[in-house]
């Protein structure tokens, strides 16, 4: 998996995402932790998805890249 700041690691299709990212070093802002508030939106592969809810995917590749959202209001 490659993070926003150039650094790859691996994690296990199922994982959450904040933990797949707490062990990367990585900080994904959190709001809700429900899903409804969206302050933890990150892009996987090009696919928006809400970290406090979701898990690690597979992929086929076996390369997931993930980009961190920008939301002005947060």
């Amino acid at each position: 998996m490659a993070w926003p700041d150039g650094r790859t690691t691996t994690a296990i299709p199922g994982q959450d995402w904040l933990e797949a990212a707490r062990q990367a070093a990585v900080i994904i802002p959190t709001g809700c932790l429900g899903g409804s508030c969206g302050a933890c939106e990150i892009e996987v592969n090009g696919r928006v998805v809400r970290a406090c809810v979701a898990t690690v995917p597979s992929s086929p590749s076996g390369r997931l890249t993930v980009s961190l959202a920008s939301d002005p209001h947060w």
